[in-house]
């Protein structure tokens, strides 16, 4: 794992596009079905898009029909970190980039059975994706 990233307020807001700071830094949230990834099928790999850390690989995505991305998990354990989360009433998984303490999205127990029953629900604009090269 990269080395930790900690930058200021003004250098976030420098770096990223106004959707992916208030997803990445303020914990927002793309509307459902409008995200660029949502229907990627292309192989490859999803980075954070606030640092650049790997996070999930193209093989792990699967269409959950909620809206966003989903994987059923991360490109190893040390590529995310999970928080709980109790705002909006309700009691979740937050995941965030382990390298930028990005927000990435939440992490629920309804995803596939036979793949380990998780779903890590990602935010389009929390992510690059990086196209397998041939």
């Amino acid at each position: 794992m990269a080395d930790k990233i900690h930058l200021t307020d003004e250098q976030w807001r420098e770096r990223l596009t106004p959707e992916q700071y208030a997803i990445l830094r303020q914990k927002g949230t793309e509307r459902p079905f409008t995200g660029e990834y949502e229907f990627n099928t292309a192989a490859g790999e999803y980075v954070c898009a606030g640092c650049g850390q790997p996070l999930f690989e193209s093989d792990a995505k699967f269409d959950s029909g909620c809206g966003w991305p989903s994987f059923v998990q991360p490109m190893g354990n040390e590529a995310i970190d999970e928080h709980r989360d109790t705002s909006h009433g309700m009691i979740r998984t937050e995941v965030l980039c382990s390298r930028c303490a990005g927000h990435l999205g939440h992490v629920f127990p309804d995803g596939p059975q036979d793949r380990g029953g998780l779903r890590y629900c990602i935010n389009s604009a929390a992510l690059s994706f990086k196209p397998e090269e041939n």
